[in-house]
């Protein structure tokens, strides 16, 4: 029973000392494993977890023809360009923002942000930085792209990125307008920031297992959820995880299986083929890489039943 590998996993939480706070499982819909190893409900910074719900949230729009993958960012964004210009920028699309390869390299990461790197108008700066590569040839993960492609979204349809995110795809699943970092200028921080409970954090793996689908209600269009999860670029590699990246998602080393993934180990796995979510939260202590491992064992258990 997929119970009894779940308990197995929280009985080795204890033996190994691992630091994770919230545990959620869920198969075909069920709630099949719970379990809490902090008190309390208070929702928590889900970093870069926030970057797959924008992602979602962008197909939206996409299918709506208010952006394309294609748009470029000078289209919506050339106020922002230097007076002299930025030779390369031409060249980026959302395409590129949503698989980490606008040629920027890694940039506005959360630890920058905070040393004030970007102050006062992050997108002023991002777009005066030299391009470092061709568009579209090279992986480099970047809280930066992800930015700049929530703003992009803002531009093209005139909304802001909050309300977008509650009124279309938060409030339909039922969770609560959040708690989300916002850059000096009052926008949105669409590579993270975003406070959900672990539950909340759930859901958006729920409605990418009935592709776009909520209890009726199409959110999200179904090939937009189908080709998020597919590999668009490859990734050096550096661990079992680390198998390609789709549209703001990591794949996974089981069939069709990719993930949202947030700084600190706030990680939502999802796998078609089991009809499962998989959703945690940890704290910003600990090697959260020991709880991914000994996750990955009990999915591999999950998997060969």
């Amino acid at each position: 029973m997929k119970e009894r590998i779940w308990a197995d996993f929280a009985r080795k939480v204890e033996e190994r000392n691992l630091k994770i706070e919230k545990l959620r499982v869920y198969v075909e819909d069920e709630l099949v494993f719970s379990q809490d190893w902090k008190e309390g409900d208070t929702p928590r910074n889900i970093y870069s977890n926030t970057k797959t719900f924008v992602t979602t949230l962008l197909g939206k729009y996409i299918a709506e023809g208010a952006i394309s993958l294609d748009t470029r960012v000078v289209d919506l964004m050339a106020d922002k360009l230097p007076a002299e210009g930025n030779p390369g920028v031409e060249k980026i699309k959302l395409r590129h923002l949503l698989t980490m390869s606008s040629g920027f390299g890694q940039t506005l990461m959360g630890v920058d942000r905070r040393r004030g790197v970007g102050f006062p108008d992050p997108m002023k700066w991002l777009l005066s930085q030299p391009v470092k590569c061709e568009p579209g040839t090279s992986f480099t993960y970047s809280t930066g792209d992800t930015i700049l492609a929530g703003r992009m979204l803002e531009r093209a349809t005139g909304k802001n990125l909050a309300v977008m995110m509650y009124e279309d795809l938060l409030q339909p699943m039922g969770i609560e307008l959040p708690m989300w970092e916002c850059c000096p200028q009052g926008h949105p921080i669409a590579g993270g920031g975003m406070f959900l409970k672990v539950e909340e954090q759930a859901r958006l793996g729920l409605l990418h297992l009935h592709k776009g689908n909520w209890e009726g209600q199409q959110l999200v269009p179904a090939e937009w959820i189908a080709e998020m999860g597919k590999k668009q670029i490859e990734i050096p590699p550096a661990n079992i995880w680390r198998c390609g990246y789709g549209y703001q998602v990591w794949l996974c080393p089981y069939p069709d299986s990719y993930r949202a993934d947030g700084m600190f180990g706030q990680i939502t796995v999802i796998l078609p083929k089991q009809q499962a979510v998989i959703a945690y939260q940890c704290p910003e202590v600990g090697n959260d890489a020991l709880v991914r491992d000994a996750i990955h064992e009990a999915i591999c258990e999950m998997i060969a039943e």
